[in-house]
């Protein structure tokens, strides 16, 4: 059971991120493991965290987060979702028996340490530590694959994270950048999916998309464009009193769309313009030869009036009729017979 790292041309990690969506409660987060599995997806994600050290006291919600759960501080809706070292050692021991990756976002270096520890196979880093440089350092020196997501971010602080990264260990681990709109749900004219196309472009790196639109279109989208990883919050029941259940798809949903995913990435073949297998028949049947136009006699020269293009395509392309035209017939050539270089003297 590994991750498919590293990542190959048409093949999409869908990573099932579970964050939050435990409320809590282990008891959820392993339902949450097992529905990963189930639908499909390659890895499975949570969120580890220390509130303490993530937040203060003071801090305030986010709109979506007051919408979802009501007024108050961060720091208290965050305890109440908070999952201890302990309770993770049990979800990677789970998750190894459920046979799905698993995978969490550290928020501090505490919890990085205790990811390093259960020997995830990579570290997601979300949008809100793209700017925590000591941290992305820290994850750089693990030497582990990076996926950076790049919610709230302009090219220049991407710029700046990618360069922490890559000074602070040599070599520098990969690092697959994820497009991202940090809004829970993200409208569906914010999702700026085409900017998949300028991070590849910008920065020369895989690149995925990390998908808070609510449905599979945008995720869709973006695997069109060349997202190459596809995270997308899964839930239990989308009515979750939790910040991130209204955001998310459950898990029906999410087997529909993985497999609309894998369906997808074969459409897209290989980029390469060429006869595919399935349609040399139809080349044949539809393609066009030259042919005998009427029935031309022995010993004539040939015109081009005398010629026509008729089906099927086994016989010469249009583009060889210069070598025909003047050249006499060896023999009599029947109205339709394919043409061909031996039925005429040199």
């Amino acid at each position: 059971m590994s991750l498919p790292l590293p990542l190959t041309a048409g093949r999409v990690l869908v990573i099932a991120e579970a964050g939050v969506n435990h409320d809590g409660d282990l008891r959820k987060a392993r339902l949450l493991i097992e529905a990963a599995r189930q639908a499909g997806a390659d890895a499975v994600k949570f969120q580890a965290y220390r509130t303490d050290l993530l937040v203060t006291a003071a801090a305030p919600k986010a709109d979506y987060q007051v919408e979802q759960t009501g007024p108050g501080g961060q720091h208290d809706m965050l305890k109440r979702l908070e999952l201890g070292a302990s309770a993770f050692r049990e979800l990677a021991a789970f998750a190894e028996k459920t046979g799905i990756p698993f995978l969490a976002s550290p928020f501090d270096a505490d919890s990085l340490a205790l990811l390093l520890e259960l020997k995830v196979q990579a570290i997601k880093l979300g949008s809100g530590e793209l700017t925590d440089l000591p941290l992305l350092r820290k994850a750089a020196q693990a030497g582990k694959p990076l996926l950076l997501s790049t919610g709230m971010a302009d090219e220049d602080e991407i710029s700046e994270a990618l360069q922490t990264i890559e000074s602070a260990t040599d070599p520098a681990p990969p690092v697959v950048l994820l497009h991202a709109v940090s809004s829970y749900p993200c409208p569906l004219d914010q999702a700026n999916v085409k900017a998949v196309t300028t991070l590849a472009e910008r920065f020369g790196r895989p690149v995925g998309y990390s998908d808070h639109t609510l449905g599979d279109a945008a995720a869709l989208a973006a695997v069109a464009l060349g997202a190459s990883v596809i995270e997308k919050h899964l839930t239990l029941d989308c009515r979750g009193s939790g910040p991130d259940h209204a955001a998310s798809m459950e898990p029906r949903e999410f087997e529909t769309m993985v497999r609309k995913i894998r369906e997808v990435s074969r459409l897209l073949g290989d980029g390469e313009k060429k006869p595919q297998h399935c349609e040399l028949s139809t080349r044949i049947a539809a393609r066009k030869s030259l042919v005998a136009g009427l029935d031309i006699s022995a010993g004539t020269a040939l015109l081009p009036k005398m010629t026509a293009m008729k089906r099927p395509g086994t016989g010469l392309p249009y583009k060889d009729l210069e070598k025909l035209l003047g050249r006499i017939a060896k023999r009599a050539i029947p109205r339709d017979t394919l043409l061909d270089e031996g039925m005429f003297e040199p």
